[in-house]
């Protein structure tokens, strides 16, 4: 939401969203923005023109030599982005004439990337609970979980550019108690969500001098779950750090040094360039071909399957137990070198474990139709932080709906089950469950090395490597390699607010 009186001389009237958008230059100068006028054809071929400053000031991230991911040919990548005119304008709008790996990579989906920025950028720059210089700093805190240098990177650079307590960047130990309060939640939310109780809320939002309102604390845990997702859409995709975030003296150089610029955490690993040979499976044809069978024969077989309520329940809990067993090869050994980024995080030791462990008393499954994201999320979040409920909706179906009717080189191919069974599984190993589902479907559809690296990018992102990605899927595209990591993304972040605004709502009532 605008404030009353600022439109006049803070704002314009953006096409994109058709609402009035504040634009922020952070060294306290209302920068206007350059407005692209081009057709939709030639604003594609601004963005897919070499790396420089093009006529309308836009310009692409220079990497040193893999482009913007590490995973993925840079020239799949410049030659699919066709955007259209208001996405151009945001983009031109958001980043300043810039468009950095990340967008480029999602760009591979321009509908997607629409919804996603409209998002991204709500969150961070439009009217909320939390000022700014706050945001930021949530954001620093939660890629950190995950040793993302990429997104910590730019938004200490955003932290820096704000211009107000550059102190907090030489870590956690010297930002308000408040912020480090919130220490907790973000560590569970990052890797086992569904620990948070109500208890942790109270705690939070407790009279006292360093307590939340509820508003700033959903506020905030959205910008927690959608920064840990975004690293897991980072690291799966191998994207590529910015090399224009280094480019600011102070804090950020220790962080971020030249040296290290042109290097993504997958790099530390063997095997990580994308133009290198990929891992090729002589049977891929017939791969393709049995999964698209598999498909084909669980679409008829729903049609007589009369699996009772029990069946259900016991189909879940065999694919949710199965997922103890999936371990990427070599996973002991696989050890990320410590990073400078470890300032900003808390309890390091706190990771991942698995859902339902062996020999243990577990947490009760969460169960859908209890508490659904469409039923009680969207209208809680909507409650206490105006607008974002509608943003987040609009990108979770997005990515969930999102189709071109093709499976690698066939087409008019209905894929909805497939899409389903890869936002399913996640949520599955996170303890969730929803009862009109038939987990038997995942089994069927989800090879052995794609729910290897489901696991990793979901659960432990700054493990995944060039080798899984290249594990799976032999004949697909690497753009419906994107759209994997998007959904996976999404049911990650979606599983994460779940457990959060569940134990809000335990609160409040």
């Amino acid at each position: 939401m605008v404030p009353p009186g600022v439109c006049s001389s803070k704002t314009k009237t953006c096409a994109f969203c058709q609402c009035c958008i504040i634009f922020y230059e952070f060294n306290g100068i209302i920068q206007e923005p350059q407005i692209l006028t081009q057709s939709s054809d030639h604003q594609g071929e601004i963005l897919m023109r070499e790396r420089k400053t093009t006529a309308k000031g836009m310009k692409m991230s220079r990497h040193i030599s893999t482009g913007p991911s590490s995973f993925i040919p840079e020239n799949e990548i410049i030659g699919a982005m066709p955007l259209s005119d208001s996405t151009v304008m945001f983009i031109d709008e958001e980043f300043s004439g810039r468009v950095d790996n990340l967008t480029q990579v999602m760009g591979l989906h321009p509908h997607y990337l629409q919804a996603f920025l409209r998002c991204h950028y709500y969150l961070l720059r439009m009217d909320g609970p939390l000022p700014l210089h706050y945001r930021h700093y949530i954001a620093i805190m939660a890629a950190a979980r995950h040793q993302c240098s990429a997104l910590v990177c730019q938004h200490v650079q955003e932290f820096e550019q704000i211009g107000v307590c550059s102190d907090w960047l030489r870590g956690l130990e010297f930002c308000p108690q408040r912020l480090r309060n919130l220490n907790e939640i973000n560590k569970i939310l990052a890797h086992r969500p569904w620990l948070i109780t109500k208890q942790h809320i109270q705690a939070l939002v407790k009279t006292g001098e360093h307590s939340w309102s509820l508003a700033e604390l959903v506020h905030a845990v959205v910008l927690l779950a959608h920064f840990h997702a975004l690293a897991s859409f980072v690291f799966g995709s191998g994207v590529n750090p910015d090399p224009e975030v280094t480019e600011v003296n102070g804090v950020t150089d220790d962080l971020c040094p030249p040296a290290m610029a042109g290097l993504c955490t997958c790099h530390l690993t063997n095997g990580n360039q994308a133009n290198g040979n990929p891992l090729r499976n002589p049977n891929t044809g017939s791969e393709l071909e049995a999964l698209m069978e598999r498909m084909k024969r669980l679409l008829e077989e729903r049609e007589d399957d009369d699996a009772s309520e029990e069946e259900m329940f016991t189909r879940f809990e065999k694919e949710k137990k199965e997922s103890l067993l999936v371990v990427s090869a070599g996973f002991v050994e696989e050890v990320v070198p410590p990073s400078p980024v470890a300032r900003f995080v808390d309890d390091p030791s706190f990771g991942y474990q698995d859902f339902a462990r062996h020999g243990e008393d577990n947490p009760p499954t969460f169960k859908a139709q209890d508490y659904s994201w469409e039923d009680h999320g969207f209208s809680l979040v909507n409650r206490l932080y105006s607008d974002i409920g509608h943003l987040l909706d609009e990108k979770f179906r997005t990515a969930c709906d999102l189709t071109y009717y093709n499976m690698a080189s066939h087409e008019g191919v209905d894929t909805s089950m497939l899409r389903r069974a890869l936002f399913n599984y996640v949520h599955c190993m996170y303890g969730i469950r929803y009862d009109d589902y038939d987990y038997g479907e995942v089994n069927q559809l989800l090879e052995r090395s794609l729910k290897v690296y489901i696991k990793t990018v979901t659960c432990y992102p700054e493990r995944t490597t060039r080798r899984m990605y290249d594990s799976y899927w032999h004949q697909f595209r690497h753009s419906e390699k994107v759209h994997v990591n998007l959904l996976l993304m999404e049911a990650r972040m979606q599983a994460e607010l779940l457990y959060a605004l569940r134990a809000i709502t335990h609160y409040m009532t």
